[in-house]
C-alpha cells in the first residue's frame, strides 16, 4: 500500500498558493485492507474512504471507462494493480495530474509542472472530451488562474468546442451545473469563466440568454463600452473586484437579460427592458435551480435596478414602493445587496470604474427614514387590521418626503 497526495493539492503548493483540500489516492490496496486500517467507507459509485482520525477522503487507485452518456456515464475499476499513473491518466488537466509522496517526491507522468511554469490549462488525455463537467471545470480554472497568466490550451480549447457541439453538455445536471458555476462565480475574475465558455461555444448552449447580449449595442452616452455583452462582464468584474457575495455576482450577471430580446429597429435603446428580462432572469434561475436568494436577488435587480440609478430623481411615492418591494424592515440585508448590483452596473463601463455613486447613500438613508416610522403610537391610536397597514403606509410616505426635502435643501 503506498499513499500519494494528488490533484489541487500539489498543484497549489507548486503555485505557492494555500493548500485548503487535501486528496489522496492509495495505490496497491483493496477495500477489505482500507476497512482493517480502520477507514470508513463512503459513497457506492467507487471506493472511497474516510480516514480514522483526520477525516479526509483517500481513494483508492481506479482506471475508468465511458460507458453512458453525461457527467455520470462512467464505469469504474479499481484494484491493487493499477498505477498511480493509470490512474492520474483519467484526471482532466495535466495540473491537476501531479502527485506526490510522504516526502514531497513528485510524480508527474504528464509534465503538470511544465505547464505550470508556462501557465497553460491542458487536458492530460482525449478522455478529456468523454466527460462534458469538464468545459465548466476548465473554465473555472481559467478564471481563478487568469491573474497568474494562465491560458487554455488551443489543443483543449477544441476538444471543449468539440464537446459544445456534441450535445453532451445538456446531459449535465442543474446541480452539478450550479456547483461549478457558483464556484466560477466567486473566481478573482469571473468574467474569464464566462469568456471561455463564450469561446468554445458552450455559453449558448448553457444560457443562451446571456450569449445573446453580445453583440447588442447600448447607448455610448451611458455605455462607452456599448457592446452589453462587454458591460456584463464589466459588471461582473467590478463585482469580483469588490468582493461581493454569490448573490450579487449571480444578480450581475442576468441584469440585463431583456436587452438580448429588443428588437434590431429599436437599438440602441432598450425601452422597458427591465420587464421584459424577468421572464428570461426567472427562466435561467430554474434551469440551474439557484439557491432562493440568489433566485430573487436576480429578480429583483433585473426588475429595479434602473430605480437604483434613478434613486434621486424618484418620488416619495416610488421610492416606498420600491422600499417595499425589498422588504426592507424585515429583510434590510436583501436591500444592501440590490444597492451592491446597482453601484457594480454604474461601475462596469468602460472608463467610469472609479465613478462615486450617490445613489448608494441616499438609498440607505431613504430605507433608515421608512424604518424609524414607529408603529405603537399608532395602535395607540386604535388602528389595527388593514387600516393599521395603510396608517403606516401614510406615515412612510411622510417620512419619506421630509428626508427627500432635507437632502436637496
Amino acid at each position: 500500500m503506498r499513499i500519494y497526495k494528488v490533484g489541487g493539492a500539489v498543484r497549489d503548493r507548486l503555485l505557492g498558493k494555500p493548500v485548503t483540500d487535501i486528496d489522496w489516492v492509495v495505490v496497491g490496496a483493496n477495500t477489505e485492507e482500507m476497512l482493517a486500517k480502520g477507514f470508513r467507507p463512503v459513497g457506492a459509485d467507487f471506493p472511497v474512504f474516510l480516514h480514522p482520525k483526520s477525516g479526509e477522503e483517500y481513494a483508492l487507485a481506479r482506471t475508468e471507462r465511458k460507458s453512458g452518456r453525461g457527467y455520470g456515464g462512467f464505469t469504474f475499476h479499481a484494484s491493487p494493480e493499477v498505477t498511480l499513473e493509470e490512474d492520474l491518466i483519467r484526471r482532466d488537466l495535466t495540473i491537476n495530474a501531479m502527485a506526490e509522496d510522504d516526502q514531497q517526491n513528485l510524480t508527474d507522468p504528464y509534465h503538470g509542472q511544465r505547464d505550470l511554469e508556462a501557465r497553460v490549462l491542458r487536458h492530460v488525455s482525449p478522455a478529456f472530451a468523454e466527460d462534458p463537467l469538464r468545459v465548466l471545470r476548465v473554465a473555472r480554472f481559467a478564471a481563478r488562474y487568469a491573474g497568474l497568466g494562465f491560458t487554455v490550451a488551443p489543443e483543449t480549447m477544441g476538444l471543449m468546442r468539440q464537446l459544445s457541439e456534441s450535445g453532451e453538455l445538456e446531459a449535465l445536471t442543474a446541480e452539478r451545473s450550479w456547483k461549478e458555476i457558483s464556484r466560477a462565480l466567486m473566481e478573482d475574475q469571473p468574467q474569464i469563466f464566462i469568456e471561455v465558455l463564450r469561446e468554445c461555444g458552450a455559453l449558448k448552449v448553457l444560457m443562451p440568454e446571456v450569449d445573446a447580449l453580445f453583440g447588442v449595442p447600448q447607448p455610448e452616452a451611458h455605455h462607452p463600452e456599448i457592446d452589453t455583452g462587454v458591460h456584463t462582464l464589466s459588471v461582473l468584474e467590478q463585482a469580483a473586484l469588490h468582493k461581493q457575495p454569490l448573490t450579487v455576482r449571480w444578480a450581475c450577471l442576468l441584469h440585463d437579460l431583456g436587452k438580448g430580446l429588443t428588437p434590431q429597429e429599436e437599438w440602441p435603446r432598450h425601452i422597458a427592458h427591465e420587464h421584459t428580462g424577468l421572464k428570461l432572469i426567472k427562466a435561467v434561475n430554474e434551469q440551474f435551480k439557484a439557491p432562493k436568494d440568489c433566485q430573487e436577488l436576480a429578480l429583483l435587480v433585473g426588475q429595479y435596478h434602473t430605480h437604483g440609478h434613478r434613486a434621486l430623481e424618484l418620488k416619495a411615492s416610488t421610492l416606498l414602493e420600491l422600499l417595499q418591494s425589498f422588504d426592507v424592515y424585515r429583510r434590510p440585508q436583501r436591500f444592501e445587496e440590490f444597492i451592491a448590483a446597482c453601484e457594480m452596473d454604474a461601475r462596469g463601463r468602460k472608463g467610469l470604474e472609479q465613478r462615486s455613486y450617490p445613489q448608494a447613500d441616499y438609498l440607505r438613508g431613504a430605507a433608515t427614514a421608512a424604518r424609524s416610522v414607529a408603529v405603537q403610537p399608532l395602535l395607540e391610536k386604535g388602528f389595527k387590521g388593514p387600516e393599521l397597514g395603510e396608517a403606516i403606509k401614510r406615515e412612510r410616505l411622510k417620512a419619506l418626503k421630509a428626508y427627500k426635502e432635507a437632502e436637496s435643501a
